[in-house]
């Protein structure tokens, strides 16, 4: 029995090896298909790491609004009647609240604090006639930082 022999040359053989070869990925390609998916992979997670602080930094200033609005609605709701000697808008009765928690899920040791501070200024010196401004400030941190939410409205006496 004979055995069948490539009847190719082996020079045919070794521009097909070398055609083989230049078909695959060298290892610089390959190294810089690596650093591109590892710097994209990088923006994503660093993506995401920012929109997630950016949205805890949003429900905080939101928790913090609401306060202040809860405190200058209970200005606005005190009575104040000049003509009678009746005055409950002063600010002795509205003092400095500093154990306020944020109105926001909490879970374990993540509770959020803040601080009303209510400041009531009588307008009538300046207007000429009964009017007090109501400033409402609440400071609460977040990541080490303090930050302020203002709230501020007029208020004419009682009719």
């Amino acid at each position: 029995m004979k055995v069948k022999t490539s009847s190719r040359p082996s020079t045919e053989l070794l521009k097909q090896g070398r055609a083989r070869a230049q078909r695959a990925f060298t290892l610089a390609e390959v190294a810089v298909a690596m650093a591109i998916t590892a710097m994209s992979m990088a923006g994503v997670v660093a993506g995401y790491i920012f929109a997630t602080r950016q949205a805890e930094w949003s429900a905080f200033s939101l928790a913090a609004q609401a306060l202040a609005t809860q405190r200058l609605e209970q200005t606005r709701a005190a009575q104040w009647e000049p003509r009678q000697p009746l005055d409950e808008l002063v600010a002795t009765n509205f003092p400095t609240v500093p154990t306020n928690r944020l109105d926001m899920p909490i879970s374990g040791t993540n509770i959020a604090y803040a601080t009303n501070f209510t400041t009531i200024t009588d307008l009538k010196a300046v207007v000429g006639y009964p009017l007090k401004m109501i400033q409402v400030d609440c400071v609460w941190s977040f990541r080490q930082r303090l930050y302020t939410n203002t709230i501020a409205t007029y208020r004419a006496p009682d009719r």
